[in-house]
């Protein structure tokens, strides 16, 4: 390794070689390859809770699909401890191809899981198990490859040459987009619904195929290289991570003031804005991919942007920067995104408001994990109700015991309890009367296309996912520079995936049941803003500057 002239060790600064630029192109196309297949469920959640999750009602099975979406998540810790500790002692090069041979597989096999008609509670269940393996390959992918990568290249472009790594989850779901948008274009809608969900998960064998050939030609780390040939390279590395105060309260910091802000500004960003159009606002799904696509392409390569300054200014005060405007801004934001994407929405809720009144103690936080509540009273069957269609709405007290009764402007509507003999054809009468009602205060079934001011719409997700870029893009090489080279793979990749795992991955769950229980179609961003706020005021104090630190030693 070439050693400048100070003498410290440190590599010499020069243009990037064709070695560097095969290490990140092929780091970068393969973790792409693996973030399409954990993605691509997300962006089918929807068809999901209909396949899968037949036998609750429309609300809750769509919580149910976004909770498996958020077991891949919450098992990306333990991935993150699997193989951040094989990473640490046998490399990282082997280590991330392992990774993404256990993502393709789990995949290919999601393609091929039979469904809830036909062999019933059996369907979902491996289903999660599925989603629980991709999430233990991601949570070893990313460690080793923003390691990998940070340590092959010159130290004063390691913020921009690793931002290409940052770029690839934006660029997976990207992809995920593009793939079902084309299998949605090929095919009627009932026939994507009954079978064509299937082909973006099979089409992941071509994707496994061509990203196992690429790491196969790939060298091992040279950090990692002369770690074991001087016999530096750490013994425990789980122990010197986390059983080690010095090391481990970097480790929180990482994760309290950088990596679980970053996660909720990506993740509503990108995912919550598809579910905010297709699930609040019931913008058609392809047109819903279609704007979203576009807002991609608008900041995605932002993402390269501010690693790239980050190498100029630092990292910390990008990445601060990212947390706070989310936090200020995310509220006129989506208004703004109800306001183009659907103004009749708007309108209706401005000329003849929604109420539920109901007895408190009979409205239940449709959120349950586990499967084994029933949301039956008549307040959930209000509330469910106005949430399938999209409908916003306010909440009254009303008696103790007393029925759940729903005000549209100057209609009344009163439910039912779904457990009460003669419910089916109450049920009849209630759906009958609430459709009138709607349609008389002229609440729109779905979105107008005609009406959607598409440009505005995409532009508004363009700057989400800048704002996405500023958390995320400068975040591999900062994390990378926090942790010494022996315990680096282990180090970074537990706070990275519980921040992005457990605080990004539960945030379209939380934020739908939230919406589900208070009618206000804004009050799941409630969620991000404080996460981002807190991540904010901790980075801020306590947070150092890693841009200038030494990564190629071994403690």
């Amino acid at each position: 390794m070439a050693i400048d002239g100070a003498g410290k060790g440190r590599p010499r600064e020069r243009g990037m070689t064709p070695e560097e630029r095969k290490v990140i192109f092929a780091s970068s196309l393969g973790t792409m390859f693996e973030w399409y297949d954990f993605f691509v469920y997300g962006a089918l959640a929807a068809i999901f809770s209909k396949q899968f999750f037949a036998g609750v009602n429309d609300t809750a099975a769509f919580i149910f699909a976004l909770l498996v979406f958020a077991a891949g998540f919450a098992v990306r810790p333990f991935g993150a401890l699997v193989f951040g500790r094989l990473g640490d002692l046998v490399g990282r090069k082997y280590t991330f191809l392992v990774t993404i041979l256990v993502m393709g597989f789990s995949t290919f096999l999601v393609g091929l899981l039979p469904t809830y008609s036909s062999v019933g509670i059996l369907a979902p269940i491996l289903l999660v198990l599925l989603r629980m393996l991709q999430g233990l390959a991601i949570g070893g992918e990313y460690g080793g490859a923003a390691t990998y990568v940070a340590e092959h290249v010159p130290a004063r472009r390691r913020g921009a040459y690793t931002s290409w790594i940052q770029m690839t989850a934006t660029a997976g779901l990207f992809l995920s987009l593009l793939v079902i948008l084309a299998c949605r274009s090929l095919m009627a809608p009932e026939h994507f619904d009954m079978w064509g969900w299937r082909v973006p998960f099979l089409l992941s064998a071509l994707l496994l195929g061509v990203s196992v050939w690429i790491r196969l030609r790939l060298d091992e780390s040279p950090v990692f290289k002369r770690m074991q040939a001087e016999g530096k390279g750490s013994k425990a590395p789980l122990r010197e991570s986390f059983a080690n105060w010095k090391n481990l309260k970097i480790v929180l910091l990482a994760l309290f003031g950088l990596s679980m802000g970053e996660a909720v500004v990506w993740y509503t960003g990108q995912f919550y804005a598809l579910i905010f159009l297709t699930q609040v606002l019931k913008v058609e799904p392809q047109t819903a991919n279609l704007l979203v696509a576009g807002g991609l392409v608008i900041g995605t390569p932002f993402f390269i942007f501010f690693g790239f300054f980050s190498d100029r200014i630092g990292r910390k005060p990008i990445i601060m920067t990212g947390c706070l405007l989310a936090a200020l801004t995310y509220m006129p934001i989506f208004h703004g995104i109800t306001h183009f994407a659907n103004p009749a929405l708007e309108r209706a809720q401005e000329t003849a408001p929604v109420v539920v009144t109901a007895d408190p103690a009979q409205c239940s936080l449709q959120f349950n994990p586990v499967g084994t509540a029933a949301f039956t009273s008549s307040c959930d069957v209000a509330k469910s109700a106005l949430v399938k269609r999209g409908v916003p709405y306010a909440n009254e007290k009303a008696p103790a015991g007393s029925v759940a009764q729903i005000h549209v402007g100057g209609a009344l509507i009163v439910s039912y309890e779904a457990t009460a003999s003669g419910a089916k054809d109450e049920a009849a009468r209630f759906d009958a009367a609430l459709t009138a009602a709607l349609a008389q205060a002229r609440y729109p079934a779905k979105a107008d296309p005609t009406e959607i001011n598409a440009p505005m719409v995409v532009l508004l997700i363009g700057l989400l996912v800048i704002y996405a870029a500023l958390t995320y893009g400068p975040i591999a090489a900062m994390l990378v520079e926090l942790f010494p080279a022996r315990i680096r793979y282990s180090s970074l990749s537990l706070p990275y995936h519980i921040g992005n795992g457990w605080f990004g991955g539960f945030m379209p769950p939380v934020a739908f049941a939230v919406i589900a229980a208070t009618g206000n179609i804004y009050d799941g961003l409630w969620y991000p803003i404080i996460i981002a706020a807190i991540c904010f005021v901790i980075g801020v104090l306590f947070l150092p500057e890693t841009k200038d630190r030494e990564i190629h030693h071994a403690a």
